[in-house]
Parts: C-alpha cells; sequence; structure tokens
C-alpha cells in the first residue's frame, strides 16, 4: 500500500487507517471508513465557509443604518438643498407675517371726497365771555395744526344782525365736534348751557362729537347732563391743547372710515 501524503486529507486518511489496523477490523470496513473519510474532507470546507458567514451575518438594524449613513454621507448636496428650502419657506412665513401685521394706514381727512367738507366747522367752542383769552389761543393752536381745523368763535364768525339763538343752533348744527370749556363762568352763563343742550339734543351719544373740558371746577360741580362723557382736565394748558386736537382728529378719522364702509 503506498504511503498517504501529508496533507490535511491524508493526515487524517493515515490516523484512520493505522486506527483501524489496530482494532484488528477486518479488510472490508477499510474501504467503508475511507469513503467516509473522503466524504467528510470534501465536505467539510464549504459547511465551515457556510457556519462562519452565518454566525458574521450583520443585523437588519445594522445594515440599515450603514445604509442611511450612506446616504446622508454621499449627498450632502441634498441636506444643504432641504436646509435652503427650509430656510426659504420659513423666510416666506416671516414675510407673510410681517405683511398681515403691518397696520392699516388712517384715512386722509383732508382729501376731497372725505364727509369732512359736509359741515362747515370742524370745531365748535362753547365758552363763556370772561373765557374768551383761553379760547383765543385753543382757535389759535388748532387752526395752526397741519390739518388746518375750522373753529367757529362765536364773537369772531357769528353773523352780525342774526339772533342769538339761532347762531347758536346753526354753529352747533354745521360742526363735528363741540368743545365745551367748563369753567365757573360757563356754569353761570344760560347761554353757554343752552348750546350744551343744543348740542346734547343733536349728539345724545357720548361718540366723540362732545368734548368738555374742565378748568378750575370740582367734579362734584360737572353738569349731570354730561356724567356719561369723559372729560378733559385742563392741568397744563398745553397737554389740554394736544389731547382735544387728539380727539378732534380721532372723530374725524372715524368719520372718514365709516363713510369708506358704507361706500363699499
Amino acid at each position: 500500500m503506498h504511503p498517504i501524503p501529508c496533507s490535511g486529507a491524508g493526515l487524517l486518511y493515515s490516523r484512520i487507517l493505522s486506527l483501524l489496523m489496530g482494532m484488528r477490523v477486518s479488510p472490508p470496513y477499510y474501504l467503508s471508513a475511507l469513503l467516509a473519510a473522503g466524504v467528510y474532507v470534501q465536505w467539510r470546507e464549504p459547511v465551515k465557509g457556510w457556519f462562519r458567514r452565518l454566525l458574521h451575518k450583520p443585523k437588519p438594524s445594522s445594515v440599515e443604518s450603514l445604509k442611511s449613513s450612506h446616504s446622508a454621507s454621499s449627498s450632502p448636496s441634498s441636506s444643504s438643498s432641504s436646509a435652503k428650502s427650509s430656510s426659504s419657506s420659513s423666510g416666506m412665513s416671516l414675510a407673510t407675517s410681517s405683511i398681515s401685521l403691518s397696520p392699516v394706514s388712517a384715512p386722509d381727512i383732508s382729501a376731497s371726497d372725505s364727509p369732512r367738507w359736509d359741515k362747515s366747522y370742524d370745531v365748535c367752542i362753547c365758552h363763556s365771555e370772561g373765557d374768551m383769552e383761553l379760547v383765543e389761543e385753543l382757535v389759535s393752536y388748532l387752526e395752526g395744526q397741519p390739518e388746518s381745523f375750522r373753529c367757529f368763535l362765536q364773537l369772531r364768525d357769528a353773523v352780525a344782525g342774526s339772533a342769538v339763538v339761532t347762531e347758536l343752533c346753526d354753529a352747533v348744527q354745521n360742526s363735528h365736534c363741540w368743545v365745551m370749556l367748563i369753567t365757573p363762568g360757563f356754569l353761570q352763563d344760560p347761554w353757554c348751557r343752552y348750546q350744551m343742550h343744543q348740542a346734547l339734543a343733536e349728539a345724545p351719544m357720548a361718540n366723540g362729537r362732545t368734548i368738555p373740558v374742565l378748568k378750575d371746577v370740582d367734579r362734584k360741580d360737572y353738569p349731570r347732563e354730561l356724567r356719561n362723557i369723559y372729560y378733559i382736565y385742563m392741568a397744563l394748558k398745553e397737554k389740554s391743547f394736544r389731547q382735544i386736537r387728539d380727539t378732534v382728529m380721532r372723530y374725524l378719522q372715524e368719520l372718514c372710515q365709516s363713510s369708506t364702509k358704507r361706500m363699499e
């Protein structure tokens, strides 16, 4: 019998053969044992490779993570483009919000079609003769504003020869607002009270047209007819003048806005 080379398979054959000879096994069994050893040697490497691949097979989660990381690293342009699109969309939303929050422009009370011109005067000043100096300062202030408020001053604008009652009623009806300078002299003047009642009859609701201004008068002496209307207390002359101006301006703007809505 030829010696078997000492390779992996040959070494296995020689060991099996020496083992069988030592056990005194009959020759027919030699062939069977050697055939079995040959089958083992033939399939040992493929089986070992299959088990090795099975043990080292990566988990599905790790495969997915590898794929996701690979796609993220391989497409930086896509991520940058998505970032640009998100930033542009946020910029558009900011622009939209800024547009929606922009303040509505105030109506132009001096426009040619403004309802301001439906009446001859913007303000009628109701006062006593003893307060003439203060009233002239107020009228000068209002008429000197950029809006050039039109003021009715009885001793200046009343038509000579007309009845006092007629002039007072016409002044009330032809004015948008009425400033009532309530002083001790106003409370004692029957014509001032008459004009106050005419104004309240013209606009009984407190809608900004009647503007009471208290000066040197306690609250307890405030006319009962005006108790439902807020007044301006004149402590500082300049501040009170600005408040009167703002009140008249606000009413005229609201008048223009309501007129525009009716036209629409």
